[in-house]
């Protein structure tokens, strides 16, 4: 039987690693067990896990984010990832060409209120969180309105190899970029549409049947 305590916060500790697997949400130090998230520890005789609560989303290299630009900095942009540690954008992580820092105001590759779809290049134990222009996929985001849902059902919001958010794209006529930071950017013909599909995909991610029911909200 599975042994559920109360919520821990990231880095406390949990209990000894006692040979058992090391599950989603955590870290070893020594042969300690420490949480990397806010959330409820599950612990059985062969696996340590951390299920995350809702509603926060904390930095993981490699994830694809949607950033909202904050702040203009002598050496790059400050970005805000919905998440309680802000990000980092360098020039040299935004700019192929050579930038004269000293001469050049960046405000004109990227400005206050900029929408960027963005990959984390680095993330510190202290969280320092650096995010990254150069991925294939990443891109500034123009017009559009974005809508913010629980990380953790973005997954579900996704789909099976992207079906899920390939059919609320077909039936709005919207472009639709998901953050793995439960950041939602939507541009087109039917907003509205695709944002109901979305939180009621959110509110009943864990419901039978939903697909069929999305359809019949779209008029599948």
């Amino acid at each position: 039987m599975a042994e559920y305590r109360d919520v821990v916060i990231p880095g406390e500790k949990i209990d000894g690693r006692k040979g058992r697997k090391l599950g989603n949400g955590v870290y070893q130090e020594g042969e300690i067990i420490f949480s990397k998230f806010v959330g409820v520890p599950r612990i059985d005789e062969n696996e340590i896990s951390v299920i995350p609560l809702s509603g926060v989303y904390l930095p993981n290299m490699g994830d694809k984010v949607i950033g909202i630009v904050e702040g203009v900095e002598i050496s790059g942009w400050l970005v805000d990832i919905n998440s309680p540690y802000a990000a980092f954008l360098p020039i040299a992580e935004a700019v192929d060409e050579f930038v004269d820092m000293a001469r050049t105001d960046i405000s004109r590759y990227f400005d206050v209120g900029d929408i960027v779809f963005c990959r984390l290049s680095k993330v510190t134990k202290n969280k320092t969180v650096q995010v990254s222009m150069r991925d294939p996929s990443a891109r500034k985001l123009y017009g559009g309105i974005i809508i913010k849902v629980t990380p953790t059902k973005i997954p579900r919001i996704i789909g099976k190899a992207g079906s899920m958010i390939s059919l609320i794209k077909n039936k709005t006529k919207c472009d639709i970029y998901t953050g793995q930071n439960g950041v939602i950017w939507i541009r087109g013909e039917d907003k509205a549409k695709a944002i109901e599909a979305i939180l009621t995909i959110e509110k009943e991610s864990h419901t039978m049947g939903l697909t069929e029911r999305i359809e019949s909200l779209l008029g599948v």
